[in-house]
């Protein structure tokens, strides 16, 4: 681990170019990453994970990243034809959801390149590369993978075109799709390469996807059973089997033993392995234990500071997965619902790698995951878990089998925190606060969830929470597959309560979405009003923006819930969107006349006067509020 500029080696870097390669003693390649971000060497990154796994297994690997697509294409070219295969990500995100709002307009900057420049990337980024690649190198094959590929591995609806596209494997040309995290797979990928086994014969690998002709039988597997969905051309004609595909997808998904899927398109078959189980500490502790150097490739030097790399610079992920399944949520589609979380010695040998750091000042940014308080919770017994399809762990409620101790993650923060050269370690990942709050006593005791919230309050928050309740609305949330709001009222209660007792002045900053399928202008309203009583004015807020596989997107583009196929309400114009949106900002003065006439035509006047009530109604509420808080402070 460099300590500063002047004490690393270009060569501790993965090659971008021929002339580093060289410096390796390498003339050619036998992987080669393409990317859609700019290379910043640290664990956050999926190329650079991907690529140190790689090298790790004896392989010459390198990193074309965000290539000119536009130009005579040199960029693909300048490292040459590798041995076994290229690589292909968009980066960290989606291209599209990297590219434009949830109005489909066009951002002006771009957090995963130098400077924050936007234009780096384009839109349906895997695509894009992979159609060029196979054009220059029809005979190398091409194999996809991070959160692009993984979200549209089947027919998926596509917001920004407003269209249902197949999979990423017919439009992209690829021959191999590698959907989650890739370390497994892509192992299993180079150890059958390694061994003299030909790329077209990889077709029963866990966790890739492949594509084969309409008259083909899928390999046998004795331990897969095969589920075929409706088939595309189906889809298209009829919404509804696009939501029921979504179901069986989902559903299988969550299995320990799930299904292997196929699905028709014309004259091709998309074939998709179950996955892989959960990986092991071991595993984990191995994909965060690489060389890392921390840092981007000096050839960003002069080109500016790149806005997620500095923003999660000093942060250490304890874990991957999440079993909230909240609806409007990729993460537990992508890195699973199972939790895979490292070792306390993994995680304090990453502090130790931080605060050797040029530039460290004594602050850990965030010491968290997906959701931060998830950290080694996982079934009691196990046998049970495999018999689950359970889409979420915790709703609509916890479950009896889930071991929800937060005792582990306070000997995380105790040592993190007791380390001679960090200040402070803060938690800025969300919590859920619904593994917290609303226990039986003796279950809040037995996890230690007063513990932890009086730790995490007074040690560990930057003077803001950051909580996503997302929504007041109890028909809201049901879709949204998140908890009643009155759960968060509650928090909010002790939170108060241990800043008062503390002698913290600390906030607590709620995010909420708006236009989220099932939420109507009157549940806005509503929003707006419970917010108003509690003393926000909202800062954290965003517009739904359906993306690819999420049951939001489903519910989105076909109209039907796919667990119950009842139908359910979206706001889809802009100018609907617009307006739920401005419920958000009730506060201002060009929305306070729109907002009591919309309310009036609604029939909602109540909602209006309790809205833009006198101060003095609002300072009654702020007083009982206060009264409140104290009498939590007693209980805690």
């Amino acid at each position: 681990m460099p300590q500063g500029n002047a004490r690393y080696k270009l060569t501790d870097w993965l090659p971008v170019s021929a002339k580093e390669a060289a410096k390796r003693g390498w003339a050619e390649f036998d992987v080669i990453i393409i990317s859609g971000d700019a290379y910043v060497d640290h664990p956050a990154f999926g190329h650079a994970v991907i690529g140190r796994i790689i090298e790790h297994e004896g392989f010459r690997v390198g990193i074309v990243p965000q290539p000119n697509w536009r130009d005579d294409l040199r960029d693909f070219r300048k490292l040459g034809k590798p041995r076994l295969f290229f690589g292909v990500t968009s980066g960290c995100m989606d291209s599209m959801v990297n590219h434009y709002t949830a109005n489909r307009r066009l951002r002006s900057d771009d957090a995963y390149t130098p400077g924050g420049m936007a234009g780096f990337r384009p839109d349906y980024a895997v695509t894009v590369y992979t159609r060029i690649l196979k054009r220059l190198y029809p005979d190398v094959p091409v194999v996809i993978g991070g959160i692009e590929a993984s979200m549209r591995r089947f027919t998926h609806y596509d917001y920004w075109s407003d269209t249902l596209k197949p999979s990423i494997l017919i439009d992209s040309g690829a021959d191999m799709l590698v959907y989650g995290m890739g370390e497994r797979p892509v192992l299993e990928i180079l150890r059958l390469l390694r061994r003299g086994v030909p790329a077209s014969s990889l077709t029963t690998i866990p966790q890739t996807a492949i594509l084969l002709p309409e008259d083909t039988i899928p390999p046998k597997n004795r331990k897969w059973k095969t589920l075929e969905l409706a088939p595309h051309e189906t889809c298209l004609r009829d919404e509804r089997f696009f939501a029921e595909n979504f179901r069986l997808i989902e559903t299988e998904s969550n299995k320990t033993f799930a299904k292997r899927l196929i699905q028709r398109y014309c004259n091709k078959i998309v074939v998709v392995n179950p996955p892989y189980p959960a990986m092991t500490e071991k595993e984990i502790d191995g994909s965060f234990d690489l060389p890392y150097m921390r840092l981007p490739h000096p050839r960003y030097d002069k080109k500016g500071v790149i806005p997620a790399m500095e923003m999660i610079k000093f942060s250490i992920n304890t874990h991957r997965g999440c079993f909230g399944g909240c609806s409007f949520c990729t993460i537990s589609a992508h890195q699973g619902k199972n939790i895979s979380s490292r070792s306390e010695g993994s995680i304090l040998r990453e502090v130790e790698a931080i605060t050797g750091m040029a530039d460290f000042k004594g602050y850990i940014s965030d010491l968290g995951g997906p959701s931060a308080n998830m950290y080694r919770m996982e079934g009691i017994e196990r046998l049970v878990c495999d018999r689950c399809a359970r889409p979420s762990c915790i709703y609509p409620k916890i479950c009896s089998n889930l071991n929800t101790s937060h005792k582990s993650l306070l000997s995380v923060y105790r040592k993190v925190a007791a380390h001679p050269k960090v200040k402070k370690a803060f938690v800025s990942s969300g919590i859920r606060y619904d593994l917290l709050i609303g226990r039986a006593a003796e279950e809040t005791e037995k996890n230690g969830c007063n513990e932890y919230m009086e730790q995490l309050i007074r040690n560990h928050v930057s003077g803001r929470l950051k909580v996503a309740p997302e929504h007041t609305s109890d028909t809201v949330l049901k879709v949204m597959r998140k908890p009643s709001f009155a759960l968060f009222n509650k928090f909010k209660d002790v939170f108060n309560a241990v800043c008062e007792k503390s002698g913290l002045k600390q906030q607590m900053i709620p995010y909420f979405i708006s236009s989220h399928p099932g939420c109507r202008p009157e549940d806005m309203a509503e929003l707006a009003v419970k917010t108003k009583e509690m003393g926000y004015r909202l800062e954290q807020v965003q517009d739904f923006t359906p993306t690819p596989m999420t049951l939001a997107t489903v519910i989105y583009y076909s109209g039907y819930h796919p667990y119950t196929m009842g139908s359910v309400y979206s706001a889809k114009s802009g100018k609907e969107k617009i307006e739920q949106r401005r419920f958000f900002f009730w506060h201002r003065k060009e929305n306070r006349n729109w907002i009591r006439r919309k309310l009036q035509l609604a029939g909602r006047k109540d909602l209006a006067m309790r809205l833009f009530a006198t101060r003095t109604t609002y300072g009654l509420k702020e007083k009982l509020s206060a009264k409140k808080r104290k009498e939590s402070t007693k209980t805690l």
